[in-house]
């Protein structure tokens, strides 16, 4: 029997342990270094009302990741809270769960988004439809549309992330609605950034795919012969978000026979003749076969007798980290100027970008239309979540949990969003190394991945793992394929490296108009496309 030490127990690492230990023949611990599961996918629970801590939408472009998920939590098969206080009819599965009796069931949710820029709103990803050409007036628009036509002739070398946009959308586009967020998220300015970020998120997105979609509806021409490419519409939900599918896993996963250890923190690899023999945290070491690693890769060669220039590439690559402020408050000043119906009339929004450069704000989760059930009084109350991306240690992060939640509340002020006396309750989260970045030593990344891939029993998975932007269905994979791969006995980790290198856009899918749903035969991507942080 294979014995196996998994180090985290987020999506990744979790991931793994329950494919290993679903074909038997091995034994099985995961090292996790907080109290919780989920990693960034975790749930936090606050007075009654839950928070996911960076939002995640679960669709992905690969069915057996579809089949992986409604196979642990089946999905909605019959009206939810707010289905049937509103009357929404949905494709509910057949035989599916009922979230109004039953805790574990996945939820069919509306993909609502805006991007909010000098007091207006545009649909988000940015549609070209009459809604955005009245927000940008026709002076602007009629530059976008001159700077976009520039673009096409004159293309920039990809040589950062600035030129990868501009060649896309033109420089007018990418001034309005990337540039600001961009830096935001990342602390650094788009041309600092290496371009493969871009073509990670936004892959084959570009005003002309935009304006085709467009085309396409209008016409009525989409249909499943032309297999044209649409943005996805509706995606699932765990009824109490993300943690509760981690959780579940966690539960399966040691229902299996596999050992989950918390407050693990690894401080030590003992490698010997190519292979990793232990692992150490703190006095504590553990022994196994093969070892995954889905621990940032920084901390990870820290703890390694790497050599000098191999400490120095892992010891320089650069991380985002973010604070995330949930303020409960009795309603939101923002109007429902869309056709869609809400609890209590509030925008339908999961997710607001806050692309004006005039407040540090990132983004506005708003948990009541994520799932009704993240929520203690969804009618009479809204719970939202303001992110704000920084650095550990700068002076955002060490922020006081009231300095913090007073800058939050004056910036949603100043933008309109609530009025004043309007704050019921508030709760902070930080996160430490939430999105690895692409810049600064990131450049020498292939020395240090092929110093790890030299070890033939460690396996590098997920987003920290890996040190690449991916999001929870790839970091999945990763592990998928790892977890076969050591299953087999073969020691190559090509195929764990290369999920997530195809080049389409992460938001799309096939849409077969003659049944109005997604085409099963065709993958569905995944992802929050060019402006998110999932």
């Amino acid at each position: 029997m294979k014995k196996i030490v998994i180090i985290g127990g987020g999506p990744a690492g979790l991931t793994a342990a329950y494919e290993l230990l679903k074909g038997g023949d091995c034994e099985v611990t995961v090292l996790e270094a907080s109290d919780t599961l989920g990693g960034i996918s975790r749930t936090v629970p606050h007075n009654g009302n839950r928070m996911d801590i960076g939002g995640h939408r679960f669709f992905s472009k690969d069915e057996r990741i579809m089949q992986w998920w409604s196979a642990l939590m089946p999905v909605q098969g019959k009206p939810s809270f707010d289905d049937k206080v509103l009357g929404h009819e949905k494709a509910f599965e057949k035989n599916g769960g009922d979230p109004e009796y039953e805790d574990n069931v996945m939820l069919l949710r509306d993909r609502v988004s805006h991007i909010y820029y000098k007091k207006a709103f545009f649909d988000y990803p940015v549609n070209m439809n009459m809604n955005t050409l009245k927000n940008m007036g026709m002076f602007t628009t009629a530059k976008a549309g001159l700077s976009y036509l520039y673009s096409c002739v004159h293309k920039l070398p990809e040589d950062n992330l600035e030129n990868f946009y501009i060649n896309r959308f033109g420089k007018v586009l990418y001034s309005m609605f990337f540039e600001g967020y961009t830096e935001k998220l990342w602390g650094r300015h788009p041309r600092e950034i290496s371009a493969e970020w871009g073509a990670q998120r936004v892959k084959g997105l570009s005003i002309t795919a935009i304006l085709k979609d467009v085309l396409l509806k209008l016409l009525g021409t989409k249909t499943n012969e032309n297999a044209e490419i649409s943005l996805i519409e509706q995606f699932w939900y765990p009824k109490y978000g993300p943690g509760q599918l981690w959780e579940l896993v966690g539960k399966r996963v040691t229902e299996l026979g596999g050992t989950i250890l918390y407050g693990r923190e690894v401080t030590e690899l003992v490698t010997s003749g190519g292979k990793v023999k232990a692992i150490k945290c703190g006095d504590e070491e553990f022994f196994a076969d093969d070892f995954i690693s889905s621990m940032p890769v920084k901390d990870l060669v820290s703890g390694m007798d790497a050599p000098v220039d191999i400490k120095r590439i892992a010891s320089g690559l650069p991380y985002r980290d973010f604070v995330t402020v949930g303020l409960l408050v009795n309603k939101l000043k923002l109007k429902n100027k869309t056709d869609r119906r809400t609890l209590g009339n509030i925008v339908p929004d999961c997710w607001i970008y806050v692309q004006d450069k005039g407040v540090r704000l990132g983004r506005i989760q708003i948990f009541n239309n994520w799932s009704p059930y993240m929520v203690k009084d969804p009618v009479g109350t809204v719970w939202i979540a303001l992110e704000y991306f920084c650095n550990e240690g700068d002076e955002f992060w060490d922020m006081s949990k009231k300095e913090c939640t007073v800058f939050a509340i004056k910036e949603l002020r100043k933008m309109g969003v609530i009025g004043k006396n309007g704050v019921l309750d508030s709760h902070i989260e930080r996160v430490k190394k939430a999105y690895p970045a692409y810049f600064d030593t990131y450049a020498e990344f292939n020395k240090v991945r092929e110093y790890l891939d030299s070890f033939e029993n460690l396996w590098c998975v997920g987003r920290n793992g890996q040190h690449r932007y991916n999001n929870m269905d790839h970091s999945m994979m990763t592990s998928i394929k790892a977890a076969k791969a050591i299953k087999s006995g073969s020691v190559s980790k090509a195929e764990v490296w290369n999920v997530n290198t195809e080049k389409e856009y992460h938001e799309q899918k096939s849409y077969n108009r003659a049944n109005d749903k997604v085409n099963s035969k065709t993958p569905v991507s995944v992802g929050v496309g060019a402006l998110s942080a999932r």
